[in-house]
């Protein structure tokens, strides 16, 4: 089944069709700035402007940066605070008069990993993270889904961990790979003494660079470049759309149940 999946990010804001049972791109991803401020009518009508480019009717699977439950956000760490609340769903619904799913960004990058990427067959505690504006995270444990885990938020150095460890902080800062690396390996440190994971997979656009600073990085459990890269998103999104439009369910959804209908046709 194709589905138009969009992810929505600090800086931008794109999305591509999707093969949901194979996680293939069908379409060139197409990207749009993420308009300043990120108030929720501007981003709905970017979000627009993306299913019209794609001529699109039918299922859209849309990822967004907070904790989403019901399709309502209850947090905005790196949006405009007057998305707490809001119904996400039916905002977008209006603006691109399709049906719509949302799921947290950084749960729709992991999902697609369990079932396309660096997690697929993996057992055991699996930690996926996302390093752009924020740091998100997507926590598994014998694949079944943590819903909203907001690791990226934990304290280090007596304030919020993604203000110091996140890519946007190596780029305020201008710090060097080197010393962005050993941010990054005190952070990494408290998720593993915290949680014991048997696995990490980092994502994001600068997952691109690993060989940077996955070196500065020391950790008992192996650490992975994210398979599906910075496309992670787009296409966990549709494969979130594709298990609601598979099991009729409006409602708040299971993420083992996207995991499954997934995996049913891979």
């Amino acid at each position: 089944m194709h589905v138009l999946g969009i992810d929505i990010g600090g800086s931008g804001i794109k999305g591509a069709v999707i093969d949901a049972g194979t996680g293939e791109m069908i379409t060139e991803r197409y990207r749009l700035e993420t308009p300043a401020g990120a108030k929720p009518v501007d981003v709905a009508l970017v979000v627009g402007q993306v299913a019209r480019h794609f001529n699109w009717k039918g299922p859209i699977g849309c990822t967004f940066p907070a904790i989403i439950r019901n399709g309502v956000a209850h947090s905005a760490a790196n949006v405009d605070k007057s998305w707490i609340g809001t119904d996400v769903k039916a905002l977008f619904e209006e603006h691109t008069g399709n049906p719509v799913t949302v799921i947290n960004d950084a749960d729709a990058a992991g999902i697609a990993e369990m079932v396309f990427g660096a997690g697929r067959d993996q057992q055991g505690v699996i930690i996926m993270l996302t390093l752009g504006t924020g740091i998100g995270t997507a926590l598994f444990v014998d694949g079944h889904l943590l819903p909203n885990s907001e690791l990226g938020h934990i304290e280090m150095n007596g304030g919020d961990a993604e203000r110091q460890a996140a890519e946007s902080a190596r780029e305020r800062a201008d710090l060097t790979w080197k010393k962005w690396g050993k941010r990054l390996n005190q952070y990494f440190q408290k998720l593993e003494f915290l949680l014991s994971p048997d696995l990490f997979i980092v994502g994001g656009g600068v997952s691109k660079k690993s060989e940077k600073f996955f070196k500065h990085i020391k950790t008992r459990a192996p650490l992975v470049v994210a398979q599906m890269r910075n496309e992670a998103g787009i296409i966990g999104g549709a494969m979130a759309a594709h298990a609601i439009f598979q099991n009729g369910d409006e409602g708040e959804f299971d993420a083992q149940m996207i995991l499954n209908s997934s995996t049913d046709e891979a």
